[in-house]
């Protein structure tokens, strides 16, 4: 019994060291998963992105914003000349926080009584939150402040702080977690299935022997390849319009903006995603390591592409990562149409990184394919 076992297991150990690809996604994927867990994933969101219209032209002004600077938690990127530039810096991500300083605010000050709007971009509630918090601790520090300072002749209205933010919340108010993550789950799906699928369709046909009667058949290799993505592009919208319903009737998701540009642009994110499904294939000889070679290409997107946990709160190195990855754009994009009602006229600067990948992605992954089949 124990040379068949002992032979048994030679035989795997054999079989794994005979199939590099397999062996190393397996000894690699738990190493990328504590890496990430572990580097780029914090929940203390710091430098959150800043505009600021401000009117005063004070010395109290500039001090309250070296204030916000020195804080750590708020990075003052964008000066706005308006309060329709600043809302417009904030409906296209542009910025997460807006500060309104008003014209009389220094008069305001020495009355006893300033208020500060600050506006925050809730569709995150993890950055909403920070965002709010340190603004309502730099508010009450900065009115101690001006109380330890404050002269004899001014007056100070009875049990109200000296200096009042007024944090308005945007987009989802409440904080709901699932307002945030929901929509987001669509660029999930809509990936897991594009890549995955398209992958172990077409290594299925290869292990089966089928792709090389398709080859020899009368149909064309453009005609075999767009009766692959078809079906995968069916099914990839139908998850999406259920996802979608079970959102809004389930979750209480609003839907504010226009579902034809949401379906448009996902056709763009879906093209380089396709791409990325038929590069697997071509990189993949079994089932099992076109399955593997998916997840590696799906377990960076999850983590760094602010599906779940704030960019803002990753160290420098993982934002640029996150910046080559498409679904972070995507991200924006179904959260722009869905929380926030915006168009087009926002949404193409992450329009054109998804044009771009999908371009290039989708263009070296059908020259590979041909060079396979030929």
């Amino acid at each position: 019994m124990g040379s068949r076992l002992h032979g048994i297991i030679a035989k795997e150990f054999l079989q794994l060291w005979r199939d590099r690809l397999a062996l190393t996604l397996m000894l690699f994927v738990p190493v990328a998963m504590l890496f990430i867990f572990g580097w780029a994933i914090n929940t203390d969101v710091k430098h959150v992105p800043t505009a600021v219209f401000e009117q005063s032209g004070s010395v109290e002004a500039r001090t309250l914003l070296e204030a916000l600077e020195n804080s750590q938690y708020f990075d003052v990127r964008h000066w706005a000349r308006s309060t329709r530039e600043l809302t417009r810096m904030i409906d296209d991500g542009t910025a997460k926080v807006g500060v309104v300083i008003p014209p009389d605010y220094a008069r305001q000050l020495v009355r006893g009584r300033a208020q500060v709007q600050v506006i925050v971009d809730a569709s995150d509630p993890m950055v909403a939150t920070s965002a709010m918090n340190a603004a309502s601790s730099l508010a009450a520090d900065r009115s101690l402040q001006l109380l330890a300072q404050t002269t004899e002749g001014v007056v100070l209205k009875k049990d109200a702080p000296p200096l009042d933010f007024r944090v308005r919340a945007w987009y989802n108010p409440d904080l709901v977690s699932a307002v945030f993550i929901v929509p987001g789950l669509i660029g999930a799906l809509l990936m897991q299935t594009t890549v995955s699928v398209m992958a172990i369709a077409i290594v299925r046909e290869r292990e089966r022997g089928t792709l090389e009667a398709l080859i020899v058949s009368p149909i064309r290799r453009w005609e075999l390849l767009l009766g692959k993505i078809i079906p995968n592009l069916l099914v990839a919208y139908g998850q999406m319009t259920m996802a979608l319903l079970v959102a809004h009737f389930v979750f209480d998701v609003p839907i504010r903006g226009s579902l034809p540009l949401l379906y448009g642009l996902s056709a763009v994110f879906m093209w380089g995603t396709l791409g990325i499904g038929i590069f697997v294939s071509a990189a993949s000889r079994t089932v099992p390591q076109a399955m593997q070679l998916s997840f590696m290409t799906f377990l960076p997107s999850i983590y760094l592409s602010g599906l779940l946990f704030p960019i803002e709160g990753m160290p420098l190195g993982a934002q640029y990562l996150a910046h080559v990855i498409p679904l972070t754009y995507y991200l924006r994009v179904v959260r722009g149409i869905v929380l926030k009602g915006i168009g087009i006229e926002y949404l193409w600067p992450n329009l054109l990184p998804l044009v771009v990948f999908g371009a290039v992605v989708f263009t070296l992954s059908i020259l590979r394919f041909r060079k396979q089949l030929d």
